[in-house]
């Protein structure tokens, strides 16, 4: 095959690979974000047979973190797929496997109505849905990135990232909406039931664009690995690590922005739940574009110094954004998770598809990234259950010290990550790993 035709932005298409990606990331986060709004403004009376509010929530936001225990699953299975047969299948199945759980979880009986039947219906395709979101990340920033010109690989980078806030803003409008619309349970059943038409309107999206001119040349060039996931274990754990402490303030300083925050003003009385999903929705509708320009940002000046803007803001605002809320008053809890949003996840986030890719060699990159991107979903899935707990024993300064402590996490790692951006690091053409094979 001649790699020179599949050249990254020969034919034109890096900007329609990057808007597939991103529309699929879109659906998926739907579908994974709905459920973290309902498992705290609803799951915990629905599917646990408790009158103790704290309780219930506990129990509900545990069904959240199952989710996130099983995206590295999904991450093994993307990666591990991804590099053998292609970044495209992987995104198809990823798509379908989250689509199903999402809609079979609006249509599944109540506790009153099933018994304990209810809950174990609802682990378990909360597991299916981990697994899916799991395995969509990695695939979908690298079709975007590695179709995208090299010196713009982190604006392209950013374009599929946009799914996130964009899957965050459909979430909490479906719910704002529907509580305006319907009572009773359909106000959290239709959410999910819907997302039947946004599956299938991703699925036609992504099934038009073509494979990763990457792995087309690893296949041409005869270069794909056996097992490259363990491959990558062996050869670039370091860099995983550094990739799941990394995501530390971006992922689990997002939970507890939005999920945690739910439960927080319900238990601590300071304000409404819906105040909180407007902080959000605002936050969200901003990020579709500071997304864009930090990514472009970091093609310039580097993939660090944008990464560290975020990542200090996270240290720094912890304690301002709960004395924020913890004010009541509207604007100022709306302000408060519109910047958290803004300023501590964005940036972060933003960069994180072209960083995390440059860091590994083509035949091992969708594992790589995968890997290091979904192992964070361990911790951030625990993070909600923590942070109640933690409040319920501390007060609100508990879940304060750990935002915080997120960003001190980060910053450290984001400070012994190498640099790949072309404008700024030496020899961008090679990986990390590739550099360090070579001295």
């Amino acid at each position: 095959m001649n790699t020179q035709a599949q050249a990254p932005g020969a034919d034109g298409k890096p900007l329609k690979v990057a808007f597939a990606s991103m529309i699929g990331s879109a659906v998926e986060s739907y579908d994974f974000f709905i459920y973290g709004t309902a498992a705290a403004a609803f799951f915990g009376k629905i599917f646990f047979h408790t009158d103790n509010p704290l309780v219930g929530i506990l129990a509900s936001f545990a069904t959240l973190a199952v989710g996130f225990l099983m995206r590295p699953f999904g991450g093994y299975l993307a990666g591990h797929f991804g590099d053998k047969f292609g970044r495209k299948a992987v995104l198809f199945w990823s798509l379908v496997a989250m689509g199903i759980a999402t809609v079979l979880i609006g249509a599944l009986p109540t506790y009153e109505q099933a018994g304990i039947l209810a809950p174990i219906g609802l682990i378990i395709l909360r597991m299916v849905q981990g697994i899916g979101f799991g395995a969509e990340w990695g695939g979908a920033v690298l079709m975007a990135c590695e179709h995208a010109p090299e010196n713009r690989r982190g604006f392209f980078g950013a374009v599929p990232q946009l799914g996130i806030p964009l899957g965050l803003l459909l979430a909490n409008g479906a719910f704002l909406a529907s509580a305006e619309l319907f009572e009773g349970n359909w106000i959290w059943r239709v959410p999910f039931l819907v997302s039947i038409v946004m599956v299938g309107i991703g699925i036609f999206i992504r099934l038009s664009v073509a494979e990763s001119p990457a792995f087309e040349a690893v296949k041409a060039e005869n270069k794909i690995v056996r097992q490259p996931a363990l491959e990558v274990i062996r050869t670039d754990w370091r860099a995983i690590l550094k990739i799941m402490g990394l995501r530390m303030a971006e992922t689990g300083g997002y939970y507890l922005t939005t999920s945690f925050m739910l439960s927080y003003v319900a238990l601590a009385h300071v304000s409404t739940t819906k105040q909180i999903l407007w902080g959000t929705l605002i936050g969200s509708a901003i990020g579709l574009i500071s997304h864009l320009v930090y990514g472009a940002v970091s093609d310039k000046i580097g993939r660090r110094p944008v990464f560290l803007l975020g990542s200090i803001f996270t240290i720094l605002f912890g304690i301002p954004m709960f004395m924020l809320i913890n004010t009541g008053a509207g604007v100022m809890v709306i302000v408060a998770v519109a910047l958290s949003l803004l300023l501590s996840h964005d940036p972060i986030f933003a960069v994180e598809s072209s960083w995390f890719s440059e860091q590994f060699p083509a035949n091992v990159r969708s594992s790589g990234i995968s890997l290091g991107y979904n192992g964070a979903s361990v911790v951030a899935g625990l993070l909600p259950i923590a942070a109640t707990a933690v409040y319920g024993a501390f007060g609100w300064i508990g879940p304060a010290l750990m935002f915080s402590a997120l960003g001190i996490i980060s910053t450290a790692c984001a400070l012994t990550m190498p640099e790949t951006a072309p404008a700024v690091a030496k020899d961008p053409m090679k990986s990390p790993t590739q550099r360090r094979a070579a001295a």
